[in-house]
């Protein structure tokens, strides 16, 4: 009937709503280094982890080595929901450890080193 079909579309809508809003409360702020080669991700990842301040050694790295636009801002991403990225960089992002450089990420774009420094789940 008319009338069911109604609760039906409005229940639909109701339901469509609350999983926008959930996969809105999820968010992430990270930031990468985009390199073309896996070696070159692995060299980057050791050097930034013997410094003494691996948060700035990453930046410095992103600026001087990364491919990326956002490379010239440490490889800033801002913050982002899921979907927003390619799959393989956001399954790192989503349940990768914060403050840890991650990686070699191999996604179509290239090797990618990732670092997480904030989530909301």
């Amino acid at each position: 009937t008319l009338r069911t079909n109604m609760q039906s579309r409005a229940l639909i809508l109701v339901v469509l709503a609350a999983i926008a809003s959930i996969a809105a409360a999820r968010s992430a702020a990270a930031s990468h280094i985009l390199v073309a080669s896996e070696t070159q991700c692995n060299e980057l990842k050791t050097s930034i982890g013997a410094a003494a301040d691996p948060v700035a050694a990453f930046a410095e790295a992103a600026k001087e080595h990364s491919t990326c636009p956002s490379g010239k801002q440490g490889g800033s991403l801002g913050t982002f929901g899921p979907g927003q990225m390619v799959p393989e960089f956001d399954k790192v992002v989503f349940s990768g450890e914060l403050n840890t450089v991650l990686g070699p990420v191999k996604t179509q774009f290239g090797h990618h080193l990732i670092l997480i420094t904030e989530r909301t789940d």
